[in-house]
């Protein structure tokens, strides 16, 4: 009996051993799991932190944009009075032209709208529109005032004029 006792121990010590084995595995495996879902918390996360950094000017830009819009008026209408207010003027240059360089620095460009393009509800607001058959539908026609896009998000779409087709041809063509 002496030999079957000693057999029955070591067997169970051989289950007790497999299964820690096992525990052991699994605990290692739950460990590896927490570490990825740790890794990709902290990449998402300092994704997200970047993203904040990128975008937090993006109200003093926006605020900006209107100054660009009354200086560029300025030196529009400036250039259809006499010369005697070409001084002004050149101030007035200057100061978009500094304007301008500082929204750069800071990631922000003018949208890609212009006239003639198809008009991009994501890029631009249509507020006007224009009864045209020498264009295509959506056909920008004018802008009238510029977006901005701030490294690569429109901040503030253009506004523009579009055409549409003429409501004869429509209703001729059914």
């Amino acid at each position: 009996m002496d030999g079957n006792k000693k057999e029955n121990k070591k067997l169970n010590l051989k289950e007790l051993y497999e299964a820690e084995k096992c525990r052991s595995e699994e605990l290692v495996n739950r460990l590896k799991y927490a570490q990825a879902d740790y890794e990709n918390l902290k990449r998402r996360s300092d994704r997200d932190i970047e993203q904040i950094k990128s975008y937090s000017n993006e109200r003093l830009v926006t605020q900006l944009l209107d100054t660009v819009d009354e200086l560029e008026l300025a030196i529009t209408t400036g250039k259809n009075v006499e010369n005697s207010q070409k001084v002004l003027l050149d101030g007035v240059e200057m100061t978009l032209k500094k304007l301008r360089k500082v929204l750069e620095q800071e990631g922000v460009t003018e949208t890609t709208c212009s006239e003639g393009k198809i008009f991009d509800p994501a890029s631009a607001n249509a507020v006007l529109t224009e009864e045209r058959s020498d264009y295509e539908d959506c056909t920008i026609l004018q802008v009238i005032r510029k977006g901005y896009v701030m490294k690569g998000h429109v901040i503030r779409p253009s506004i523009v004029k579009v055409s549409v087709k003429s409501k004869l041809k429509t209703e001729e063509l059914k």
